[in-house]
């Protein structure tokens, strides 16, 4: 009979594994699709920007107003890689 021990170690290793499919789904989309490709390096420069913004002691309104576009752009950028991840399930669920 099973340990409560263990039953639960196998709830907790779920989460991970899906974590690790979902990465290996994008480092596939990554080597196979331009659009994913583009997105996520789009996505990338706009967390550098932020997180240069972000590292600053104050900022300007300007600066400011550049940190809220970033972060709009960013999870818009977000949304779009999603929906492929999406899409590219669907597929493979139907083929």
């Amino acid at each position: 009979m099973p340990s409560f021990h263990n039953a639960t170690s196998s709830w907790e290793e779920l989460p991970n594994m899906e974590r690790n499919a979902q990465e290996e789904l994008k480092a596939h989309l990554m080597a196979t699709n331009e659009e994913f490709r583009r997105l996520s390096s789009q996505h990338s420069e706009f967390a550098r920007k932020l997180d240069a913004l972000e590292s600053l002691p104050h900022l300007t309104y300007e600066e400011e107003l550049e940190e809220t576009r970033l972060k709009k752009l960013k999870l818009r950028l977000k949304d779009q890689m999603e929906a492929i991840v999406s899409q590219y399930r669907s597929q493979q669920q139907v083929a």
